[in-house]
């Protein structure tokens, strides 16, 4: 759906681009740094995605590695420029956990996002009053009340910024019925929280399933985030999110174990629209 080429699809392009040649080339990450006259902390650095690199080292790199192909180079070198631009997430790099940030930016340019939670609710997806609650009662990281706020902030631009998209991601939710229960806030917080789910499982482009008590289907994974990306040459990737943990994976194999068990559990879970009434109906009790 989404076709979006910000600066992070960019950078994990670049990055596997240039891991290629110098896998073409024979040459070690050791080797390539002391010939760059680099530490080798920032080739490891580069070719993982976590930096950017200037055009300059591009062509410095694709020289070491023989490549002289006019087109490549200059895709390479644009890719370089893109992945360099200012979003509006850069000015978030130094408040919060790295895998964090790095997940906003792969969320941001995302074709399809799938959320299995087996506690509380998708951030996209949550209400005002809901997303305080959670700073407030479930994060205890977050005593300061300036730094709740501004947690909650985040939250609301990443939804503003997303899901107000010109090409919004295909969303995917699958809910332990559990999370529908769990009063964070009070009867009211809850209550709107359910509401607007019901209000965006009817989105053309969103899908909300409810894996019901009653599921002999589980899985010992946790929560997690799928991001997956159009096109060939994007790697989709998992993020993991749990008190204390944070870790985005990007190998071929942890993304097909995840994508394997999503799948199971949507199998497992309500149909959309069973799952919209399950939810509606439980609001309506508590009002």
């Amino acid at each position: 759906m989404s076709t979006a080429f910000g600066p992070t699809v960019g950078r994990r392009r670049l990055r596997s681009a240039i891991r290629r040649a110098r896998e073409a080339s024979g040459l070690t990450q050791e080797q390539v740094a002391l010939a760059m006259d680099w530490s080798l902390s920032k080739l490891i650095r580069i070719e993982s995605g976590y930096v950017s690199i200037s055009t300059n080292d591009v062509k410095a790199l694709l020289h070491h590695y023989q490549v002289t192909d006019p087109a490549q180079v200059a895709k390479l070198v644009e890719l370089a420029r893109v992945a360099r631009q200012r979003t509006w997430w850069s000015q978030y790099r130094d408040s919060v956990p790295p895998a964090y940030y790095a997940y906003i930016g792969l969320e941001a340019e995302a074709s399809r996002l799938c959320f299995y939670q087996s506690v509380g609710m998708p951030g996209l997806l949550q209400t005002e009053a809901f997303a305080q609650a959670v700073v407030r009662s479930v994060i205890p990281n977050f005593s300061d009340a300036s730094e709740a706020q501004a947690s909650v902030a985040l939250r609301l631009r990443r939804q503003r910024e997303v899901l107000d998209r010109p090409d919004p991601p295909v969303i995917d939710v699958v809910l332990d019925e559990a999370t529908l229960h769990r009063q964070t806030g009070g009867r009211d917080v809850i209550r709107e929280q359910l509401l607007n789910l019901v209000r965006l499982g009817k989105v053309e482009h969103i899908t909300v399933q409810v894996l019901p008590f009653t599921s002999t289907i589980y899985t010992p994974l946790g929560q997690f985030v799928i991001v997956c990306f159009d096109g060939s040459e994007e790697t989709d990737a998992v993020y993991l999110e749990s008190t204390g943990l944070e870790d985005v994976l990007d190998h071929p194999e942890s993304v097909t174990s995840h994508l394997m068990t999503f799948e199971g559990l949507r199998r497992a879970a309500m149909s959309p629209a069973e799952s919209l009434e399950r939810i509606a109906a439980i609001a309506h009790d508590l009002a």
